[in-house]
């Protein structure tokens, strides 16, 4: 064997004995917390995630209520789950440190996140709207208990956003039912829509559509008060106007006569 070759099975041979005989990571390799919390939060860093969820668990599990490593061991942890794409136990995460540290500093921040993880697991409007509500519910408490937090502005937003969805989601459900000639569910759902979403564009969009709604059971006087508060709302707006028509002018009152 050439002395190159030889050195190289050398090599090969040693790398080998060392990755055999190397102890794999494990959490119960660290005598204190705060040496797990230090090892957890490098093997995050560092991509590991297993090893990091492994080791925040524990910290999770083990470390006294009052100890300050315990609200950021839950934050961690949810970072870590997120990052492998696990929405719901990240939202877990997330929710426990706000809930078992509402004062701390990361209470916020906590339901911000446990928000977005919840949102992504709903991601279509026409699928089972739980998740939706659960984020839509989490950024409502963050609006609630922090009006004072920087994350105030990304949570309204996220909430605009949601609840056009559920708008379109509800809105949807009124034409299917409008196309199939089921007016009384179409009008729930479209009322609906006004009631719950009034700062959407769909609310403009359901009004118009009970107006058709009405006038297909002829329902005239609620015909002309949902066009009266949509021309009211929307005075420039051409499909207001194509569906209603302009305002009836009102006609004068004959004079009266004097008496004789």
């Amino acid at each position: 064997m050439p002395p190159v070759t030889r050195k190289v099975v050398f090599l090969l041979a040693a790398l080998t004995v060392s990755a055999c005989t190397s102890k794999a990571w494990s959490p119960k390799n660290y005598t204190t917390n705060e040496a797990l919390y230090t090892a957890s939060k490098q093997r995050l860093d560092h991509g590991k995630l297993d090893d990091a969820i492994a080791g925040f668990e524990k910290l999770t599990l083990d470390l006294p209520a009052r100890d300050t490593l315990l609200s950021r061991s839950h934050y961690w942890l949810g970072i870590a789950h997120e990052r492998k794409g696990e929405h719901i136990l990240a939202a877990q995460s997330f929710s426990r440190l706000m809930e078992s540290f509402p004062d701390d500093t990361l209470a916020d921040d906590a339901l911000l996140l446990a928000g977005k993880s919840y949102r992504k697991l709903w991601r279509k409007s026409s699928l089972d709207a739980t998740y939706g509500e659960s984020a839509l519910s989490t950024f409502n408490t963050l609006l609630a208990l922090y009006p004072n937090s920087d994350k105030r502005a990304e949570a309204e937003k996220n909430v605009a956003q949601l609840e056009a969805e559920f708008a379109k989601k509800d809105y949807d459900t009124g034409v299917h039912y409008l196309r199939r000639k089921a007016f009384d569910s179409a009008i729930l759902y479209f009322k609906d829509v006004v009631r719950k979403y009034p700062a959407t564009d769909y609310a403009r969009k359901a009004q118009l559509k009970l107006v058709r709604a009405y006038e297909a059971i002829s329902y005239k006087a609620d015909r002309d008060d949902t066009c009266a508060a949509l021309r009211e709302r929307y005075p420039a707006d051409s499909e207001v106007r194509d569906e209603c028509g302009t305002a009836p002018v009102a006609s004068a009152a004959a004079p009266s006569t004097p008496a004789p």
